[in-house]
């Protein structure tokens, strides 16, 4: 499999780009619209045909590329049914799988960062990786004091759905500040610091004191991604 991570260094944001192989059928996760040309040439170079794009949430602290690169591809864009984004090509339900040219995505609803967060789980009949969004990060997880966030939803999406998977399965998030570019399913459940030996109180209890700022794109950002990125 041809697979290759995009990191945008303004919003720290990972991109992932999937292929059977060079000259194959090709899907992309999480695209940061100032990357567009970027990835554009890495599909040029690598003689491959964009057939998918996916969010796996509206994004607040980057504009996505959903629409630039449908415009430059003629790809299907591709978020979770509770989006609000109206302009996405489709929307996937939990259980369903996205199949390109040998690559096999299996959406799975994890909301809790926002209320309509999807992670995608890669060859669901023998799961290798997971593409977990802003819900489970490397040693973190992602805020949930906006856009519907919920801690308590969010507990229950990474405790009851995604630590079910495999520990040796991948975890892939949308985004690092630490310099973790990769980490698994098995790591995260004994080296989290919010989740490793906890209950769901105490998990609450810690994304309720997170006191964060608002993402410095918030306001244009989220709108900006209902509308694909063009607006």
């Amino acid at each position: 499999m041809l697979f290759r991570q995009f990191f945008d260094p303004v919003s720290s944001t990972y991109t992932y780009l999937l292929a059977s192989g060079q000259g194959r059928e090709a899907l992309i996760i999480d695209p940061v619209k100032e990357q567009t040309q970027h990835y554009l040439t890495a599909l040029n170079d690598l003689d491959l045909k964009l057939i998918r794009a996916i969010d796996t949430h509206t994004h607040a602290d980057h504009i996505t590329a959903l629409g630039d690169l449908r415009d430059a591809t003629g790809c299907v864009t591709i978020m979770g049914e509770f989006t609000k984004a109206s302009c996405v090509s489709e929307q996937i339900r939990e259980g369903e799988t996205i199949r390109i040219d040998g690559i096999r995505l299996q959406a799975l609803y994890t909301p809790g960062h926002t209320d309509e967060s999807f992670s995608f789980v890669l060859d669901p009949a023998r799961p290798r990786a997971v593409f977990t969004g802003d819900v489970l990060l490397i040693r973190g997880s992602g805020r949930t004091d906006f856009q519907g966030g919920n801690p308590h939803k969010s507990w229950d999406s990474i405790v009851n759905k995604l630590f079910r998977l495999p520990d040796e399965v991948t975890v892939y998030p949308a985004h690092d500040y630490k310099g973790w570019n990769a980490s698994s399913i098995g790591e995260e459940k004994r080296h989290n610091p919010r989740l490793a030996g906890k209950t769901e109180g105490e998990y609450v209890a810690i994304m309720n004191g997170l006191n964060l700022p608002n993402p410095k794109m918030m306001d244009i950002a989220v709108p900006a991604n209902l509308a694909c990125g063009n607006a």
